[in-house]
């Protein structure tokens, strides 16, 4: 039974850096479509980050230039590198990752804080 598991989250200052994991574990199918959502407290979900098979990722203006998402194929691992962390990042961090055979899975969320 394939199960997504996210790390990496927690309590950063203003100007620090997080790394966000995302693995599909029990999988013999690589992950072919991966993408990173995030949702603060009364606002909508945005789509932060993603990208389909080896083609380049596509980041929200928000993010880009401060964020990069990436994949370990030996891992079966999807990262989402945070640098130059601001208080508007504050969210809760869900990935959402297709595997090769097709079948999607989402995994259970992570809290990001941006605080001094």
């Amino acid at each position: 039974q394939v199960r997504v598991v996210e790390s990496g989250g927690g309590l950063v200052q203003p100007g620090g850096s997080l790394r966000l994991s995302c693995a599909a574990l029990g999988s013999r199918f690589s992950i072919n479509y991966a993408a990173w959502y995030r949702q603060a407290p009364g606002k909508q979900r945005e789509l932060v980050a993603h990208f389909f098979g080896g083609s380049s990722p596509d980041y929200a203006d928000s993010v880009k230039g401060r964020f990069t998402i990436s994949k370990d194929n030996a891992k079966n691992t999807v990262y989402l590198q945070m640098n130059s962390l601001k208080p508007e990042d504050t969210a809760v961090y869900n990935c959402n990752v297709r595997l090769s055979i097709g079948d999607a899975y989402w995994g259970q969320g992570t809290q990001v804080t941006v605080s001094s």
